[in-house]
């Protein structure tokens, strides 16, 4: 048998290990993470019906990764007393489909809650807004009607930019979202109300956030067992929707409870 040198073995090795190091390298390019976290849709979770147009899947401004803290951290005492909350909540069974639900059952349109002029769009745009950023004018009543702004997503965490909010595409590409979907909160007991509690959950301003509206779209009106934000907004996420239900007294569903405790972890 044939015996190679030292010089052909140290060659042959090398090559080796050069081969290796390009599949490894390869095998890390993979594409970027997406920014919010969809998982598979709660078995009876159903579409929006607002009536809103569908929005342009394109900005009409430029949108730039936030700088922003991505995860709120809550000290275990008021982790502890989020979980209290969720238990004391009625847990009952889903049922199938929005049977009786229409969008205008909360309302027709935005209105003034707290009577300061403007509607509920244009408190929750000048809340959620970059301080300092919004550019404003008077109409009618109202001392701040938002024509253009910066916004930090929560949902995804972009910042976006729009310099003409009187542009169709433009406005619709930010939505105000209702945390707790309007259809969701029907099937939780809403169906149940008056129409003018039902209206006044639907402008609610802790119920609202200024949101992208492309993920708006993408989040429809699933619970927090069909759509799920970035997993940075998911502790406050979380919180928010179990104090919208607690505050409404409205019903989850066990597929939902599951959820929502997974992502109060992300809080500690």
């Amino acid at each position: 048998m044939t015996t190679d040198s030292y010089d052909v073995r140290w060659g042959r090795a090398l090559v080796a290990v050069v081969g290796a190091l390009l599949v490894i390298a390869s095998s890390g390019c993979g594409a970027p993470p997406r920014a919010a976290t969809h998982h598979p849709r709660h078995p009876h979770a159903v579409r929006r019906h607002d009536g809103s147009p569908t929005p342009s899947p394109h900005h009409s401004a430029p949108a730039a990764p936030s700088s922003r803290p991505t995860q709120v951290r809550l000290t275990p005492q008021t982790v502890r007393t989020v979980l209290a909350e969720l238990g004391r909540l009625v847990v009952r069974p889903r049922p199938r489909g929005t049977r009786g639900y229409v969008r205008d059952a909360f309302g027709s349109d935005w209105i003034d809650t707290d009577h300061n002029g403007c509607n509920q769009r244009d408190d929750v745009l000048l809340r959620d807004a970059v301080p300092g950023s919004t550019r404003v004018e008077q109409q009618g009543a109202c001392d701040h009607d938002v024509l253009a702004g910066t916004w930090h997503d929560p949902y995804t965490g972009r910042t976006l930019v729009f310099t003409d909010l009187k542009d169709l595409r433009q406005a619709e590409a930010i939505q105000i979202d209702h945390v707790v979907p309007l259809a969701e909160a029907w099937v939780s007991g809403a169906a149940g109300w008056t129409t003018d509690r039902r209206e006044l959950f639907a402008n609610d301003l802790h119920e609202l956030l200024a949101v992208d509206g492309p993920t708006n779209m993408s989040k429809g009106d699933g619970d927090p067992a069909a759509w799920r934000p970035r997993q940075g907004y998911q502790c406050t996420y979380a919180r928010r929707w179990v104090a919208v239900k607690t505050a409404w007294h409205l019903a989850v569903d066990p597929p939902e409870v599951a959820a929502l405790r997974e992502m109060l972890g992300y809080c500690r």
